[in-house]
């Protein structure tokens, strides 16, 4: 069996109740488990898009697409690497307003990650971080290293593929012709 790798599955579905539990339902059928996941709106008026990543290998990642697929609200499903994706996530990260006042490499540590401080009060700071995945974990090492983080989170991933319109707009285009 070939190594895991992690995967982004892309799943667009009309907005229906219970179309999530279904989803999740295959991973769990497969014992595979969903690493994030993130669902919103989608560029087409009435369609949501999941967007879930998985370590999985190819072979089965392929199988639970398909499945998935096969749900009735599932209007289109495919699955990615990294490379054929636009990925961004967001770390929020509450740290200690002492801390950072007090060490003043804290703040040329959030600078030079490229992130913005959004909120400073007398008793915490709240900074923002949107990036990879790998950036936003190691801002929070490092800042973990100065002991003063309080609370810390990270996003689900969002992603667009590298196609100038998402696949799913083709798949309805067809459709709308074979029904128009």
């Amino acid at each position: 069996m070939e190594d895991k790798k992690l995967y982004t599955l892309l799943v667009y579905s009309e907005n229906i109740a219970g179309i999530l539990n279904q989803i999740t339902a295959v991973f769990t059928r497969r014992q595979v488990n969903i690493e994030s996941l993130n669902v919103s709106a989608s560029s087409i008026e009435g369609v949501h898009k999941y967007t879930i990543t998985a370590w999985s290998n190819e072979d089965q990642i392929e199988k639970i697409t398909r499945q998935i697929e096969k749900k009735i609200d599932v209007v289109k499903a495919n699955y990615f690497t990294d490379d054929q994706l636009f990925i961004r996530e967001t770390g929020l990260y509450k740290l200690s307003t002492d801390a950072v006042l007090q060490n003043s490499q804290i703040s040329r540590t959030i600078r030079h990650h490229d992130a913005k401080i959004t909120e400073v009060n007398p008793t915490y700071v709240i900074v923002i971080k949107s990036g990879r995945t790998e950036d936003i974990v190691s801002l929070y090492y490092a800042l973990n290293d100065f002991g003063c983080v309080l609370q810390y989170t990270r996003s689900g991933r969002i992603a667009v593929t590298r196609d100038t319109q998402e696949q799913v707009s083709e798949f309805l285009e067809m459709r709308e012709e074979q029904h128009g």
